[in-house]
């Protein structure tokens, strides 16, 4: 007869979950979306960012999106990244920069 805590755990054992990406660090983005002064500006950055682009774009523009040559309206671009980020995408939203100089 085998022991009982062969088949049962006598204490319940903390999970850790690892993201998909395989990412532990919080700053790890999957896509960027960066405003730009005619749009913003997508850019997938990892495997998952340019996979689940894939799923949300027609195929005859997934080559300008994996070279993060697409720009879409400001208002498009938070719902898209709404929607990653629901699905589990780590989307990081960049706002441009200006630097003004001093007169």
């Amino acid at each position: 007869m085998m022991p009982k805590g062969c088949f049962v755990a006598l204490s319940t054992k903390q999970i850790v979950a690892i993201p998909p990406n395989g990412y532990k660090s919080r700053f790890y983005m999957d896509i960027s979306l960066s405003n730009k002064i005619n749009g913003t500006q997508i850019t997938p950055t990892s495997v998952h960012g340019i996979l689940w682009l894939q799923t949300h774009f027609e195929s005859e523009h997934w080559e300008s999106i994996s070279n993060g040559k697409v720009i879409v309206p400001r208002e498009d671009a938070e719902i898209l990244g709404e929607d990653a980020q629901n699905a589990g995408i780590n989307v990081n939203f960049i706002n441009s920069l200006i630097q003004i100089d001093k007169i």
